[in-house]
């Protein structure tokens, strides 16, 4: 089943004034007057740089092949996050998802009206701008674009008008790869040449992926999808040939992020966030780059440098409040030294974790070392893929590289040699070899979370709640709003074993630093008084991440009469991220929640109330999936 089948694509909030003063700037190229160009965006979805271009032996992909031949090969592209909405909202904006608050899958976050969509900006400069189709932001558009629609087509723009159009390809989701192998067959394999499908006997396989049978049937369906996508590409080339554009419009090709395949999406390892990316310039604004058709550069560039170099090469002002650099045309920066990501929740799962990489090393850092690597998740879990290698996992048959990311929990810190060791296997953290590296990477990452005020240190429902009102990007901008040192020093608290220092900070005024020290004191298993009255008092919490982490900790303590209270009573709670958060700690606790089931299956109806199953394709779900998970858990085990 994909997901697009039965999820609603997020809304975004509302795009406003414009920084004034752009103004047309025709560039002269030998004498003669050049008009703004043409720019053309096709995008697709959930690949790695499994391509031909990118030196894989085993793709098949000879139009983008040929793009890349006649363009510029970005080895070292990355996107900010590991799932598509918060890439998107990043690429859309030019600020990074945590930034703006509109990290979580999926949810609506209203933004300043100082943060506009770059095509806003293209618009008022006399762009015709059309999307086809898929949006995804996280937060409400209005008035971005001419029309997005799937029949949204730069063959609308009106005479004389330069135009931005985006295609985005799906054929590659990772909901297309499962299913009956007839199916498939029907739905692509047969579409395809039988002289280029793939093999699964020849498959080449990353080291941390078992070669069962049907992992390489999964694996070779990717690769027939990619081929698939690559035609794709091929008919919206062809049109802008047809159509006598092609040397007058700039070209991008790229994936929304890495793979849709477990240790792939989701995760922040370069299987997540390594995409493809190639640009073609016509000859006429070749002077907007100084690398040459067919060339090839490992400049370090991120989806938050998509949007300035837009805006560079359309001769347009870039904003101040972008954060990303642009990488060509008028506004081009200096390279940047590193690149950044963040994941945070996907659908049910709750997780905060982020990285720095430069062009050698990667570091990564756990927030939440607890929980695994790959969590129950319902959309996930439905996949044949995933349903083989957790039992796969399960039956003993997987060697160190392939059990490492089906550990129960995770440790602090990674940190990898990209060059030597490019799959990321051999974590340089927990050696002494690399203490300058580590250092330096540590410090980095730190800066950028101060930098861009990071909101993701605020659990999710404490955001919704502290930013009534107001956005989550304005909350973020003082201390008084978010005093986000105290409150990172806080989170940095998990597994460091200080556990007095978890008490004082479970008093704090501040609600996300009392969060980040009883999840501290919540996962130190400390059952000492102090750290248990700690707990019990946290339970009193006006904050519901509060009470609900100490909630859950108690629980798993055998302390469970008050607390199950707390959780049944979040239940019932008008916010649905208040409510998400307080499912989630309930299914994690598996039978411990048989006291409360009816309020679980209470909480269960009343966000399934709608003809299509769910209130809403948001929280509404996440909820239901959460709970029908718990309520499972909680009927009595074989005898």
């Amino acid at each position: 089943m994909r997901r697009r089948g039965f999820l609603r694509a997020a809304g975004a909030c509302a795009a406003a004034t414009l920084v004034g003063g752009c103004r047309e700037q025709a560039r002269l190229e030998g004498g003669g007057r050049i008009g703004r160009p043409n720019i053309l965006w096709i995008t697709c979805e959930d690949i790695s740089p499994y391509l031909g271009c990118y030196g894989d032996p085993y793709a098949i992909t000879p139009n983008i092949d040929r793009l890349a031949a006649e363009g510029i090969v970005y080895e070292q592209a990355y996107a900010t996050a590991p799932v598509c909405a918060p890439s998107r909202s990043c690429l859309v904006t030019g600020l990074c998802a945590t930034t703006t608050g509109t990290q979580h899958l999926r949810s609506h976050v209203r933004l300043p009206d100082e943060i506009q969509c770059f095509p806003t900006y293209l618009r008022r400069a006399g762009y015709y701008c059309t999307n086809n189709f898929k949006k995804d932001y996280n937060f409400e558009d209005v008035g971005v674009w001419d029309e997005s629609s799937p029949q949204a087509h730069w063959r609308n723009h009106p005479a004389g008008r330069p135009f931005f159009s985006v295609f985005n390809l799906t054929s590659t989701h990772q909901g297309q790869i499962n299913g009956p192998d007839d199916e498939f067959y029907e739905k692509y394999r047969s579409k395809l040449d039988p002289a280029v499908l793939h093999d699964p006997a020849g498959l080449p396989l990353p080291p941390y992926y078992p070669g069962t049978p049907f992992v390489r049937k999964i694996w070779a369906r990717y690769y027939d999808l990619i081929t698939y996508m690559d035609g794709q590409v091929g008919e919206v080339l062809n049109q802008l040939q047809a159509d006598g554009l092609a040397e007058d419009t700039i070209v991008f090709f790229y994936s929304d992020h890495g793979m849709g395949l477990p240790r792939f999406k989701r995760t922040l390892y370069d299987s997540g966030l390594h995409v493809p990316l190639i640009v073609r310039l016509p000859h006429k604004h070749r002077g907007l780059c100084d690398i040459q058709p067919g060339g090839r550069t490992d400049r370090l560039v991120s989806f938050v440098d998509f949007a300035p170099t837009v805006l560079s090469i359309a001769g347009l002002t870039i904003p101040k409040v972008m954060q990303g650099t642009a990488f060509m045309g008028s506004g081009e920066g200096k390279p940047r030294e590193y690149v950044y990501g963040a994941a945070d929740r996907v659908d049910e799962a709750y997780e905060l974790i982020r990285c720095v990489r430069d062009r050698r090393y990667k570091y990564i850092r756990n927030f939440m070392p607890h929980l695994p690597y790959i969590q129950p998740s319902t959309y996930c879990d439905q996949a044949e893929i995933m349903q083989e290698l957790r039992a796969v996992a399960a039956g003993g048959r997987l060697n160190a590289a392939q059990k490492a990311i089906w550990s129960a929990t995770k440790p602090l810190e990674e940190l990898y040699d990209t060059q030597n060791d490019p799959h990321e296997l051999v974590n340089l953290a927990e050696t002494n070899d690399h203490a300058a590296v580590l250092d330096r990477m540590r410090k980095a990452l730190r800066a950028w979370l101060l930098e861009t005020r990071d909101t993701g240190f605020m659990p999710e429902a404490e955001m919704h709640i502290r930013c009534e009102g107001s956005t989550p990007h304005e909350t973020a901008q003082s201390d008084e709003g978010y005093p986000l040192e105290r409150v990172l020093a806080a989170a940095e608290l998990t597994g460091s074993g200080r556990v007095d220092e978890m008490i004082r900070s479970a008093g704090d005024e501040d609600a996300a630093v009392r969060y980040w020290a009883v999840l501290a004191l919540a996962q130190s298993g400390r059952k000492d008084p102090p750290a248990v009255t700690a707990l019990f008092e946290a339970l009193g919490d006006d904050r519901p991440n509060v009470r609900f982490t100490a909630a859950g900790a108690l629980c798993r303590m055998g302390m469970p009469a008050k607390a199950l209270e707390t959780l049944a009573t979040g239940l019932g709670e008008l916010r649905e991220e208040t409510v998400l958060a307080a499912a989630r700690e309930i299914q994690w606790l598996g039978a411990r929640a048989r006291p409360i089931i009816e309020p679980i299956r209470a909480a269960r109806r009343r966000f399934s109330d709608s003809a299509d199953g769910y209130r809403n394709m948001d929280h509404a779900m996440f909820i239901v999936w959460a709970l029908r998970s718990a309520e499972a858990g909680c009927e009595p085990g074989p005898q």
